[in-house]
């Protein structure tokens, strides 16, 4: 998750963000995902260690709908099929889920190491 991003760029300037939002909605919208009813954290690869972490963090609930929203995905794909309009992932049910997650376990993570890296140096009495 530690690509690089014009994100934060964006959002810190209103005009930019206004400008770059519905461009944003209508990718999301062609990117197709939304018609096999997945949410844009499904599209995660779970390759890194990070990831799977973030997976075993989640709850119950959420770990069962990613896995039935994937399933179901991987089912319409090998139909050929788009699921039923009603069916789809709409724009409002497309939250993150899993990379809040992703950035606590990355921020752990580089603290550990800070700690870890941190030199103690005792002060000198003057006795």
């Amino acid at each position: 998750m530690s690509t690089p991003s014009l994100a934060t760029y964006i959002i810190k300037r209103p005009w930019l963000r206004r400008w770059m939002q519905p461009l944003s909605e209508w990718y999301k919208d062609a990117a197709g995902y939304r018609k096999l009813g997945l949410r844009a954290d499904d599209l995660i690869p779970e390759e890194s260690e990070t990831v799977l972490l973030a997976l075993k963090r989640l709850p119950p609930k959420e770990a069962y709908d990613r896995v039935f929203r994937l399933r179901r995905a991987f089912q319409c794909s090998l139909a050929h099929q788009l699921l039923p309009k009603n069916e789809h992932t709409t724009p409002e049910d497309d939250r993150l889920y899993l990379s809040p997650i992703i950035k606590e376990i990355e921020a752990e993570k580089q603290e550990r190491e800070d700690l870890e890296v941190m030199t103690i140096k005792k002060k000198k009495s003057d006795h």
